[in-house]
Protein backbone atom coordinates (compact mmCIF):
# COMPACT_ATOMS: atom_id res chain seq x y z
CA UNK A 1 0.00 0.00 0.00
CA UNK A 2 1.16 3.57 -0.50
CA UNK A 3 -0.59 7.23 0.51
CA UNK A 4 -0.42 9.77 -1.99
CA UNK A 5 -0.90 13.29 -0.78
CA UNK A 6 -1.02 16.36 -2.74
CA UNK A 7 -0.92 19.18 -0.99
CA UNK A 8 -2.44 21.65 -3.90
CA UNK A 9 -4.89 19.13 -4.52
CA UNK A 10 -5.72 17.09 -7.59
CA UNK A 11 -8.23 16.88 -10.67
CA UNK A 12 -11.49 18.81 -9.45
CA UNK A 13 -9.95 20.05 -6.40
CA UNK A 14 -6.60 21.52 -7.64
CA UNK A 15 -5.78 25.05 -5.77
CA UNK A 16 -8.70 24.70 -3.78
CA UNK A 17 -8.04 21.28 -1.52
CA UNK A 18 -5.49 18.91 0.16
CA UNK A 19 -5.73 15.92 -1.84
CA UNK A 20 -5.73 12.52 -0.24
CA UNK A 21 -5.34 9.11 -2.03
CA UNK A 22 -4.81 5.01 -1.12
CA UNK A 23 -2.83 3.07 -3.79
CA UNK A 24 -2.31 -1.10 -3.97
CA UNK A 25 1.05 -1.80 -4.79
CA UNK A 26 2.10 -5.31 -6.57
CA UNK A 27 3.72 -7.40 -4.25
CA UNK A 28 5.28 -10.78 -3.99
CA UNK A 29 2.40 -11.73 -1.30
CA UNK A 30 -0.41 -10.89 -3.63
CA UNK A 31 -1.01 -14.57 -4.50
CA UNK A 32 -1.87 -15.29 -0.50
CA UNK A 33 -4.33 -12.10 -0.65
CA UNK A 34 -7.96 -11.79 -1.03
CA UNK A 35 -8.76 -9.60 -3.77
CA UNK A 36 -10.79 -7.07 -4.41
CA UNK A 37 -9.11 -5.34 -1.64
CA UNK A 38 -12.68 -4.23 0.60
CA UNK A 39 -11.81 -2.85 3.64
CA UNK A 40 -12.32 0.77 4.52
CA UNK A 41 -9.88 3.15 4.54
CA UNK A 42 -9.61 6.10 6.54
CA UNK A 43 -7.60 9.56 6.96
CA UNK A 44 -6.43 11.58 9.51
CA UNK A 45 -4.74 14.93 10.28
CA UNK A 46 -3.58 15.47 13.27
CA UNK A 47 -4.58 18.99 14.96
CA UNK A 48 -1.37 19.31 16.82
CA UNK A 49 -2.63 21.34 19.67
CA UNK A 50 -4.68 20.34 22.96
CA UNK A 51 -7.65 20.91 21.36
CA UNK A 52 -7.43 17.52 18.95
CA UNK A 53 -10.02 18.54 16.55
CA UNK A 54 -8.06 15.83 14.06
CA UNK A 55 -9.55 16.23 10.50
CA UNK A 56 -11.16 12.28 9.72
CA UNK A 57 -12.69 11.19 6.43
CA UNK A 58 -12.87 7.88 5.32
CA UNK A 59 -13.75 5.73 2.07
CA UNK A 60 -14.96 1.92 0.94
CA UNK A 61 -12.81 0.66 -1.92
CA UNK A 62 -15.37 0.20 -4.94
CA UNK A 63 -14.58 -3.37 -5.20
CA UNK A 64 -15.58 -3.40 -9.22
CA UNK A 65 -12.79 -0.68 -9.67
CA UNK A 66 -9.43 -1.77 -10.88
CA UNK A 67 -7.95 0.15 -8.15
CA UNK A 68 -9.11 -2.95 -5.93
CA UNK A 69 -8.05 -5.49 -7.62
CA UNK A 70 -4.60 -7.16 -7.84
CA UNK A 71 -2.31 -5.46 -9.14
CA UNK A 72 -1.20 -6.26 -12.44
CA UNK A 73 1.58 -3.94 -12.56
CA UNK A 74 3.75 -2.31 -9.84
CA UNK A 75 0.98 -0.05 -8.38
CA UNK A 76 -2.88 -0.01 -9.41
CA UNK A 77 -4.31 3.75 -10.02
CA UNK A 78 -4.81 5.46 -6.69
CA UNK A 79 -8.50 6.02 -5.15
CA UNK A 80 -9.29 8.43 -2.49
CA UNK A 81 -10.72 11.64 -1.09
CA UNK A 82 -9.80 14.65 -3.72
CA UNK A 83 -11.12 17.56 -1.86
CA UNK A 84 -10.09 16.19 1.74
CA UNK A 85 -8.85 19.29 3.81
CA UNK A 86 -9.82 23.02 2.35
CA UNK A 87 -6.14 24.68 1.30
CA UNK A 88 -7.30 28.24 3.28
CA UNK A 89 -7.55 25.95 6.60
CA UNK A 90 -3.98 25.09 6.03
CA UNK A 91 -2.70 28.00 4.70
CA UNK A 92 -3.87 30.10 7.43
CA UNK A 93 -1.68 32.03 9.66
CA UNK A 94 -1.45 29.46 13.01
CA UNK A 95 -2.95 26.51 11.74
CA UNK A 96 -3.58 23.96 14.53
CA UNK A 97 -2.72 21.60 11.67
CA UNK A 98 0.17 22.74 10.48
CA UNK A 99 3.32 23.37 12.95
CA UNK A 100 6.20 24.36 12.44
CA UNK A 101 5.88 23.39 8.80
CA UNK A 102 5.26 19.97 9.78
CA UNK A 103 2.03 18.18 9.25
CA UNK A 104 0.85 14.81 10.59
CA UNK A 105 -1.46 12.04 8.88
CA UNK A 106 -2.42 8.88 9.85
CA UNK A 107 -4.42 6.42 7.38
CA UNK A 108 -5.77 3.48 9.30
CA UNK A 109 -6.99 0.22 6.88
CA UNK A 110 -9.95 -1.22 8.47
CA UNK A 111 -9.59 -4.85 8.61
CA UNK A 112 -11.63 -5.70 11.69
CA UNK A 113 -14.72 -3.52 10.88
CA UNK A 114 -13.71 -1.53 14.24
CA UNK A 115 -17.05 0.88 14.91
CA UNK A 116 -17.02 4.38 13.71
CA UNK A 117 -17.86 5.79 17.20
CA UNK A 118 -13.93 4.38 18.06
CA UNK A 119 -11.82 6.21 15.29
CA UNK A 120 -11.38 9.26 17.47
CA UNK A 121 -10.51 6.62 20.22
CA UNK A 122 -7.92 5.58 17.79
CA UNK A 123 -6.30 9.06 16.38
CA UNK A 124 -6.35 10.29 19.67
CA UNK A 125 -3.65 7.91 21.28
CA UNK A 126 0.20 8.55 21.53
CA UNK A 127 1.53 8.15 17.78
CA UNK A 128 5.19 7.31 18.88
CA UNK A 129 3.94 4.37 20.93
CA UNK A 130 4.72 0.93 19.35
CA UNK A 131 2.18 -0.61 17.28
CA UNK A 132 1.74 -3.36 19.40
CA UNK A 133 0.97 -0.84 22.23
CA UNK A 134 -1.36 0.89 20.15
CA UNK A 135 -3.13 -2.41 18.79
CA UNK A 136 -3.52 -3.51 22.45
CA UNK A 137 -4.81 -0.21 23.83
CA UNK A 138 -7.42 -0.34 21.02
CA UNK A 139 -8.78 -4.10 21.97
CA UNK A 140 -9.22 -2.62 25.59
CA UNK A 141 -11.20 -0.30 23.87
CA UNK A 142 -13.31 -2.34 22.29
CA UNK A 143 -14.22 -4.43 24.71
CA UNK A 144 -15.07 -2.08 27.06
CA UNK A 145 -16.83 -0.62 24.41
CA UNK A 146 -19.51 -4.05 24.47
CA UNK A 147 -19.03 -4.32 27.80
CA UNK A 148 -20.70 -1.02 28.24
CA UNK A 149 -23.37 -1.84 25.63
CA UNK A 150 -23.98 -5.12 27.16
CA UNK A 151 -24.75 -3.23 30.66
CA UNK A 152 -26.99 -1.03 28.71
CA UNK A 153 -28.60 -3.49 27.01
CA UNK A 154 -29.37 -4.98 30.58
CA UNK A 155 -30.22 -1.81 32.23
CA UNK A 156 -32.94 -1.60 29.41
CA UNK A 157 -34.25 -4.95 29.71
CA UNK A 158 -34.75 -4.27 33.91
CA UNK A 159 -36.50 -1.03 33.50
CA UNK A 160 -38.95 -2.45 30.69
CA UNK A 161 -39.78 -5.13 33.16
CA UNK A 162 -40.44 -2.62 35.88
CA UNK A 163 -43.02 -1.23 33.84
CA UNK A 164 -44.66 -4.21 32.69
CA UNK A 165 -44.66 -5.44 35.87
CA UNK A 166 -46.34 -2.45 37.80
CA UNK A 167 -48.96 -2.04 35.04
CA UNK A 168 -52.18 -3.79 36.11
Amino acid sequence: MRARLYLNGDGNARRTHMSMFFVLMQSSNDPILKFPFKYKVTFCLYDQTPAQRHIIDSFRPDIRSSSFQRPRMNMNIASGIPKFFPLENIQQEGSPYVQDNIMFIKILVNFRCLPKTLLHYIFSLNPGLPMHVQQAKINSEVERMHRDQHHESNEQEDTELSIEESVP
